[in-house]
């Protein structure tokens, strides 16, 4: 029978469920039990209400839980669960047959970023790499690098955002660029290393649990916001805007600009008719202006 050992994480809501033996050689990320429908095991942890997220790689099964519950409410019964499943021999996976890769590249507001979009998930973190030496545990990005012309990698979600230098134009590499990602993704390759998590991720408030300085009423409310109503628009350009800190004094609000919106000549635009507008609309007087500290 399967032996089933239980770790925590750093991050609170996410427990790990050790086996002892591998259980696949890639690794595997569901948020929902629709983009779960090649894994029977995954789709099952689904059922259960307050499982969020599942993440199967090497020899662990990850689970993010809702906060409906805590761990030690029902980690003795998951852990049953798991090792009863895993001794019925049933598969972790079901059709291996391998879904075809595409890639398509699209210009973004910046003229010196392009983002290539995909129809495989990539990862749910929003990670922004600026050279080569910061892209160990991305090995994607690492990958990427390796071509002179590129300045910084930003994946999110099922697209990657790169900005080049000005040495050339992206007539010229688009295509070159879109070969190799369908290659790397196709192969199966890992995006990011099983355990890295990005700086943004760790840095934002609503992924936080623990009390600081920004995690104030107002803060949420910005965070919320920027959530609901900006980054998504931001994200069909090929970027992403992460909030930093609030100053309830000066009432200031703090971003950081990433992937396309770093660095794109329509910036100062999008923080003053885009993110200041909003945030002023739905905040009034709580909000005197948005600076971007990149």
């Amino acid at each position: 029978m399967s032996k089933i050992t239980i770790e925590t994480t750093d991050n609170p809501r996410i427990l790990k469920f050790i086996t002892d033996h591998i259980l696949t050689e890639n690794s595997f990320e569901y948020q929902s039990i629709e983009e779960a429908k090649d894994s029977p095991l995954s789709q099952q942890l689904f059922r259960l209400p307050f499982v969020k997220k599942v993440y199967i790689t090497a020899n662990f099964i990850a689970l993010e839980r809702f906060d409906i519950v805590e761990w030690e409410e029902v980690q003795n019964e998951l852990k049953e669960i798991l090792e009863s499943y895993l001794a019925q021999n049933k598969p972790i996976f079901g059709n291996t047959k391998k879904s075809i890769i595409e890639v398509f590249a699209e210009s973004t507001p910046n003229p010196n970023t392009q983002k290539f979009v995909t129809n495989k998930f990539l990862t749910s973190q929003n990670i922004e790499i600026t050279n080569i030496n910061d892209a160990k545990e991305v090995p994607l990005a690492f990958e990427l690098f390796e071509y002179p012309f590129v300045k910084k990698v930003f994946i999110s979600q099922n697209y990657i955002s790169i900005t080049k230098d000005d040495t050339l134009e992206w007539l010229e590499v688009n295509n070159a660029i879109r070969d190799f990602l369908k290659e790397y993704l196709q192969g199966d390759k890992n995006v990011i290393s099983i355990d890295y998590k990005s700086k943004s991720t760790q840095k934002d408030v609503s992924n936080s649990d623990k009390p600081n300085k920004n995690n104030d009423k107002t803060s949420k409310q910005i965070v919320s916001l920027l959530d609901e109503y900006i980054k998504p628009a931001v994200a069909l350009d090929g970027g992403n805007i992460q909030f930093q800190s609030y100053d309830e004094n000066t009432k200031i609000v703090n971003v950081v600009l990433q992937g396309a919106c770093n660095g794109c000549p329509s910036a100062n635009i999008t923080l003053k008719n885009g993110i200041e507008a909003t945030l002023k609309q739905f905040l009034g007087d709580k909000i005197t202006s948005v600076k971007a500290v990149n």
